[in-house]
């Protein structure tokens, strides 16, 4: 989603971070850009309920940008750009805020970023990652613009690192109990794509060499967990994400 003044899109963006120096220091720099349209802590707090008055996050106002006028009050912000030292308790409630309660785009600029911290950064929803070393206004940009279009933006080593803990996650705790990311096991993944072939329950059963019982809890149990209708809904949805 963007904004257009003057004929030219421009990508919403919500700063935050936790010293002043920094937000003062990324608004005045996105200010600048053509391609940002800044939103400020006023309207954030009227977009997200309760981030005013958050541990951390009073006092730092710093330099807000211009409030939108017109129909731009009521649009929410594609993207968050968030800037912290560290992947503290304090940051990970600003990032738990923005995902959860809005934001449909978060990007991160950190000081240190060690292996954990950047799970916890991709559980929380974050799509790009930038060091502060490295935050250049177009690099910056370049992340923005990533997020705001869907993609995911990361250093070339942190993405291999994640890579490497997604693996031995798959290695050491999925795979031994029969799971993938796809949060399915092999015999859902099985019985899902022989319902989307149009197989009744006898059929799924005589083909796989389970009892038809069997069959009707597998799908009972991906419903469940899943919070499906039904087999067809299961089917519709696994299809939908890319699980089978």
């Amino acid at each position: 989603m963007t904004t257009s003044t003057n004929g030219q899109n421009r990508i919403p963006v919500w700063v935050k971070a936790l010293d002043p120096l920094s937000q003062f220091g990324l608004v005045h720099t996105l200010r600048q850009r053509p391609e940002i349209s800044l939103i400020n802590d006023t309207d954030m707090t009227a977009l997200l309920p309760g981030l005013s008055g958050m541990s951390g996050l009073s006092g730092l106002s710093g330099l807000p940008g211009p409030t939108p006028s017109g129909d731009e009050r009521t649009t929410p912000p594609v993207v968050a750009l968030i800037a912290i030292d560290s992947l503290d308790a304090g940051a990970v409630q600003v990032l738990r805020a923005a995902t959860q309660r809005g934001c449909r785009r978060t990007v991160l600029i950190g000081s240190t970023i060690d292996d954990d911290a950047l799970m916890t950064a991709v559980e929380l929803g974050v799509s790009g990652v930038l060091r502060r070393t490295e935050a250049t206004a177009d690099r910056i940009v370049h992340l923005v613009q990533a997020a705001a279009a869907g993609d995911g933006s990361l250093p070339p080593d942190l993405l291999g690192r994640l890579l490497g803990q997604v693996s031995r996650m798959q290695r050491q705790v999925l795979a031994p109990r029969g799971l993938s990311h796809t949060g399915l096991s092999d015999r859902e993944t099985q019985v899902l794509r022989l319902v989307a072939d149009g197989k009744d329950t006898q059929e799924i059963a005589r083909e796989l060499s389970y009892s038809e019982r069997t069959v009707k809890n597998v799908l009972h149990d991906v419903t469940s967990r899943l919070q499906l209708k039904n087999r067809s809904h299961a089917v519709a949805y696994a299809l939908r994400e890319g699980l089978i």
